[in-house]
């Protein structure tokens, strides 16, 4: 069991609080990913969870019961850190059967947690070699058994891939929430990078200085997204917003359209300007749309077959079904 419960928890630092009044439910064997930008609370948040770090009011819940004064260790919760604090000197088995031979476990017990997590993790051909005989995703792989073998009620990820380069942090991805499939265990995972958060996660949480935005799941909030802040954070390109005599013809203080959400054209639309800067990916193109008279840069999500050089000039028209409306409080309207 994995559920967690956090009940008008507070953090302050002194004067300041960091998190103010929040209620938050992840429940057992979810997958709930915080993003938001740095500084907004979600590391904080994870340690409040954890017990690394004590709440300043408020309670927090493990399968029902208060675990606000219980020491980390005692939480039934693993944590695997942005850096891999593997014991250099070790092996990898020795390096995940740590945790359980500092609380004197059987030996027999040891070895088959130790080889089971490596079997999940498609480390058993590396289980002899030293931390500085493998790749950066290899060593992350055995900072997430030393966790797994303690065969916890929640896994807390913080930021686990950051160190990582671009491609292993794709594979990473896909390992991690393919763990999450096999093992069905609560995991929570902090991240600023919302790509991540959009492919990994059953549910979102998306926070603001300490305030929770919005949470569900991600075609939740790319769908109806409750804010300008929650529209503009989720999706990859972000989203264009449009103001003045143009959001008022959707009686909206502020409109909102994302990029694939746009058609382009050369010869007519709805929205006359000007090709900037083009981003060629191969399966598509980013068109950086200057000179429409509605905001400093629309950027456009075209076919990758679709081919305007810089300076042309462009006609782009958006999809009416899809644009989000919002208030002048930034509210979403609808």
């Amino acid at each position: 069991m994995g559920r967690i419960t956090l009940n008008k928890v507070t953090k302050s630092f002194g004067e300041t609080q960091v998190i103010p009044p929040l209620d938050l439910t992840i429940e057992d064997g979810e997958f709930t990913v915080f993003v938001g930008p740095s500084g907004c609370g979600k590391s904080t948040l994870l340690r409040l969870i954890a017990g690394l770090e004590d709440i300043t009011t408020g309670h927090i819940d493990i399968d029902g019961m208060d675990a606000t004064a219980v020491p980390p260790a005692k939480r039934g919760l693993a944590m695997v850190f942005q850096s891999y604090a593997l014991y250099p000197h070790m092996s990898v088995r020795k390096n995940i059967a740590f945790p359980l031979r500092m609380a004197k476990m059987d030996q027999v017990e040891i070895d088959r947690r130790v080889d089971n997590a490596a079997s999940v993790l498609n480390l058993a051909d590396y289980i002899d070699r030293r931390p500085g005989q493998l790749s950066g995703g290899q060593r992350q792989r055995v900072a997430i058994g030393r966790a797994i073998v303690r065969e916890p009620a929640a896994f807390l990820f913080d930021e686990p891939l950051s160190n990582l380069d671009a491609a292993l942090r794709v594979g990473m991805r896909l390992e991690i929430s393919e763990l999450h499939k096999r093992l069905e265990t609560t995991m929570i995972y902090v991240t600023h990078d919302q790509v991540e958060a959009m492919t990994m996660a059953d549910k979102i949480v998306v926070l603001r200085a300490g305030h929770i935005e919005q949470v569900g799941s991600p075609l939740e909030l790319y769908k109806a997204p409750r804010n300008l802040f929650v529209a503009g954070f989720i999706g990859s390109p972000k989203m264009n917003f449009v103001e003045g005599a143009e959001a008022a013809k959707y009686d909206a203080h502020t409109v909102g359209v994302r990029p694939e959400h746009i058609a382009i054209s050369g010869t007519e639309g709805a929205w006359k300007g000007r090709v900037g800067v083009s981003e060629h990916l191969g399966s598509d193109t980013f068109f950086h749309v200057h000179d429409t008279g509605l905001a400093e840069t629309l950027t456009v999500r075209a076919d990758g077959e679709v081919s305007f050089k810089h300076g042309d000039t462009v006609y782009l028209t958006p999809r009416e079904d899809v644009v989000h409306r919002f208030d002048a409080q930034g509210l979403r309207i609808g």
